[in-house]
């Protein structure tokens, strides 16, 4: 399961991103998923990010956040220059990006959104985000994922 033809994988190939994937094997529906997920791959959970797609002002947008908070929507707004957010419908979400809900990565989506992460990724040397389906994780550095996503950083995270 090495995940190579996600269009994430492809995305990291193309432009020879430093990286390194992390199966897991984690019911979707399970409470606590990201911290589970953490666990299954062995690294802190502050180091997991998972990725969010919201509406901001009508626009889907992208948020990276790590697995130990929730998404504060009033941030993400602030930080792409609007002024509400709410979570994406799943449906939405999934046909913006071509991925299927729990397997949402922030590279090689099918549609460019505006992406924002959270800023405490650029306190790691390497943080983990889905590589484009359930049960696998991608490890890069946070500066690669910037540029990428064409990402800005801000604070997002409550808790």
């Amino acid at each position: 399961m090495t995940g190579r033809g996600t269009p994430a994988m492809v995305l990291l190939t193309k432009h020879r991103i430093t990286h390194r994937t992390h199966p897991y094997d984690v019911a979707a529906d399970s409470p606590n998923y990201g911290a589970l997920v953490a666990a299954a791959i062995g690294v802190p959970p502050g180091r997991v990010f998972k990725t969010l797609i919201a509406e901001v002002d009508g626009a889907l947008t992208v948020a990276i956040v790590p697995v130990t908070g929730e998404l504060d929507l009033k941030a993400l707004a602030a930080a792409v220059g609007g002024k509400r957010a709410t979570l994406a419908e799943r449906g939405a979400a999934e046909r913006a990006t071509g991925y299927v809900r729990g397997g949402i990565s922030p590279l090689g989506q099918r549609k460019r959104l505006p992406t924002v992460l959270d800023d405490s990724a650029l306190e790691h040397d390497t943080v983990y985000v889905s590589a484009g389906r359930r049960g696998l994780q991608v490890e890069l550095a946070p500066a690669d994922l910037v540029a990428l996503t064409d990402a800005r950083t801000a604070p997002l995270a409550t808790g």
